[in-house]
């Protein structure tokens, strides 16, 4: 196979991004720390690795050609350096493949549109272009009204969304938008301060959004029932939009749809195509999309492994998730933890080959449908859950981690303070380390073995618009990946890696006297479950 890894990167512009071990001040002597410092700021290969996974690689939805490529070339990258690695397979899933896609409004006048199909959507019949009239969703007074009207949309496009009034950023519109001459009542002093232009437009998108919620209530079906029931009716297209609130970003997940192809279109033109449609001026779209389902494929989690050697059945598990939503090339989300774990281990052959403990990599599939992956592997491997050391999580973007928690197990924040404490400063001064901390109850896979009382901790890192512009967007792109973030979390991961394996001491399970919530009842410690072995439609 040809890995894409080794196809070399331009240099011009890349200069910024040029790795370089800066000045730094170890705490210790110890000679492990200092090769993993040296190879990781120095030898990184976090750039090449992250430019290969996501710009020749790209997005890696559960059940798509895709993920196989990707699982194929890490299992790859791994064995180049000499480490173990492994499908596991744990289950089913839809089989799907994403071809090109194009929308062009055609009428009242021509532009191209911004957007794609969503995932696990039909395509075009055969592939082949469309044109048709592009209608609102009804607005009727019950679900027998709804079912009432359902027949106009055969032949149609149906816009279900709520359009955007504008697709400026709030942080815009509370700089800008300016306070009335005078800054009082009536344009003197000492009064109640008039509404802002910001005031006047919050206020009204805010009754269009309740009045469009309220139209989605009274027909009577959810966000999953709706598509499908227009579908049936004789719908031939369905257009959404997913504002993230920022710039042209628009988070594109998926639909069940079998033969009417769902499209994720940018604020701006959704909100374009809408009003046209509400005011009478008959917008025709044409629509061609490549899509192709594939049946039930295998799924299955990536699983990388240095071997202990004085303890070889206690366990630390580096771990992120692999598969990604597909609007763009899931770069941040989890590219970048991907990249992180990858490096890591990558870092540990090379200066720490033989491990007291066994560490393990688990690149997990389906945490976006659930933390399918990494519950299976816990379910299926209760001899991990056993004997884990300590398990490190990243999942959330391309920022420098700079908070731990040891998630309610009181006794394990001393370790965390022995560890931090051995970190040199450039790796250890950015971390805020909190106590006694929380179990995540399902935000990402570390919730799948914390929730047994199993060390399992996240890398919490810096929010770099995170969830504005890169969660789940057609923005997630490699552009976005700050390279010496990740180079930092990566050397600090097979650090903590090390200082885990390495630890002569046990981590403590004890768990903390859950708080209580707002209303004053006693929190739980989140419950265990397995991750769902098959699609369900």
């Amino acid at each position: 196979m040809r890995i894409p890894f080794a196809i070399p990167l331009a240099a011009a512009g890349l200069a910024l991004c040029a790795p370089g071990a800066a000045a730094q001040t170890f705490p210790t002597d110890d000679a492990v720390l200092r090769r993993i410092w040296t190879e990781g700021m120095e030898r990184s290969q976090v750039e090449r690795l992250a430019q290969a996974l996501m710009d020749s690689i790209g997005p890696r939805l559960t059940g798509t050609p895709g993920f196989t490529a990707a699982a194929d070339w890490t299992i790859a990258m791994y064995q180049s350096w000499g480490v173990t690695a492994r499908k596991e397979q744990y289950g089913t899933w839809r089989g799907w493949r994403r071809g090109t896609s194009h929308i062009d409004l055609l009428s009242p006048r021509v532009r191209t549109l911004e957007g794609t199909i969503l995932g696990w959507s039909p395509g075009t019949p055969r592939g082949r272009p469309i044109e048709a009239p592009v209608i609102l969703l009804g607005d009727v007074a019950d679900s027998a009204a709804f079912q009432a009207w359902l027949p106009q949309v055969r032949g149609k496009v149906v816009a279900i969304s709520f359009p955007q009034p504008t697709c400026r950023p709030t942080s815009e519109w509370e700089r800008f938008a300016a306070p009335p001459a005078g800054g009082g009542f009536g344009g003197f002093g000492g009064g109640p301060a008039a509404p802002t232009v910001w005031d006047r437009v919050r206020q009204a998108r805010a009754a269009a959004d309740s009045a469009w919620t309220r139209r989605l209530l009274k027909a009577g079906l959810t966000n999953t029932t709706l598509p499908v029931a227009l579908e049936r009716a004789g719908a031939v297209g369905i257009l959404t939009s997913a504002w993230t609130g920022g710039y042209g970003a628009t988070r594109i997940f998926a639909t069940g749809t079998e033969t009417a192809p769902t499209w994720g279109l940018s604020c701006e033109d959704y909100g374009l195509v809408a009003r046209l449609a509400e005011r009478g001026q008959g917008p025709v779209v044409r629509m061609q999309a490549d899509a192709e389902f594939l049946g039930e494929v295998p799924t299955f989690n990536v699983v990388a492994e240095l071997k202990g050697s004085d303890l070889p059945n206690e366990y630390v598990l580096l771990s992120a998730h692999f598969d990604s939503w597909d609007g763009a090339s899931g770069a941040t989300d989890n590219g970048t933890g991907t990249v992180t774990m990858m490096e890591a281990m990558r870092l540990l052959k090379t200066t720490y080959p033989t491990p007291r403990r066994t560490i393990l990599v688990g690149h997990w599939n389906s945490e976006e449908q659930g933390l399918n992956g990494s519950r299976a592997f816990a379910t299926d491997h209760p001899e991990v859950l056993r004997g884990l050391q300590a398990s490190f999580n990243q999942d959330n973007g391309t920022g420098r981690v700079e908070n731990l928690s040891p998630a309610g197990l009181v006794g394990a924040g001393a370790w965390f303070g022995r560890w931090i404490a051995a970190l040199p400063s450039e790796l250890a001064d950015p971390i805020t380390l909190r106590l006694p901390g929380s179990p995540s109850g399902g935000g990402s896979d570390n919730a799948s073995f914390i929730c047994s009382g199993a060390p399992s901790f996240s890398l919490g890192s810096a929010p770099w618009d995170y969830f504005s512009y890169t969660w789940h967007t057609n923005r997630d792109t490699f552009d976005k990946v700050v390279i010496e973030n990740v180079r930092h979390n990566a050397t600090l991961t097979a650090m903590l890696a090390y200082l885990a394996a390495n630890d002569s001491a046990t981590v403590p399970r004890e768990r903390r006297i859950m708080p209580t919530n707002r209303a004053g009842e006693q929190q739980r410690w989140p419950a265990c479950r397995d991750g769902a072995r098959k699609w369900e439609p």
